[in-house]
């Protein structure tokens, strides 16, 4: 059963952030990154507010942010695109996932309403082709969240994982995910 967490004070903090860039995390795809690239993901630093700060795009946001979908008048997908933005995760570290944090830190108005985290373990570092095809199980099932909030989620599944598909209902702004676990090695 999973549990949200209205503050990142809980037991699977202290564990090891499985998705940290420093021990080779990274993001392998994410359907759209209009305002904010997918790289912020997982930088190691809290996320920043930056006031002032404006591109082309917008104020500039420090974590993932994507095009705007929804109420009315929102653009529609394209036929055949999803109702929802996804990012795909290569963990640093393989292992069990214990908790996940879901921080909008900064995103008040622009977070996503909902999210949900699949995992993957697939050998080797495969591609997004092979992550579309991977037999995914999910480890937080579509959940509300807050905005400018660390959204915790404790996870049941004591599997091992290599990979995790971030998803956000429909669009919006995820400063970074922190996925806490224990480090497992491949079999021998």
């Amino acid at each position: 059963m999973n549990r949200c967490y209205r503050g990142a004070e809980s037991a699977f903090t202290d564990l090891v952030d499985l998705a940290d860039r420093r021990l080779g995390g990274s993001v392998v795809a994410a359907g759209d990154e209009l305002f904010a690239e997918r790289e912020n993901l997982l930088l190691p630093e809290r996320p920043e507010f930056r006031p002032h700060t404006f591109g082309n795009k917008g104020q500039l946001m420090d974590g993932w942010e994507t095009r705007r979908r929804r109420g009315t008048g929102a653009a529609r997908p394209h036929p055949g695109r999803d109702e929802h933005d996804r990012a795909l995760i290569r963990l640093g570290a393989p292992g069990v996932v214990h908790g996940v944090i879901v921080d909008t830190a900064h995103f008040r108005g622009n977070y996503p309403p909902h999210v949900s985290i699949d995992a993957a373990e697939l050998p080797g570092t495969p591609g997004p082709e092979e992550l579309a095809e991977a037999d995914w199980r999910p480890l937080v099932p579509r959940s509300p969240v807050r905005g400018h909030a660390a959204n915790g989620f404790a996870v049941a599944d004591r599997s091992r994982w290599t990979h995790l598909r971030l998803r956000q209902y429909p669009d919006g702004g995820i400063a970074r995910p922190r996925v806490h676990g224990s480090l497992v090695p491949p079999k021998a």
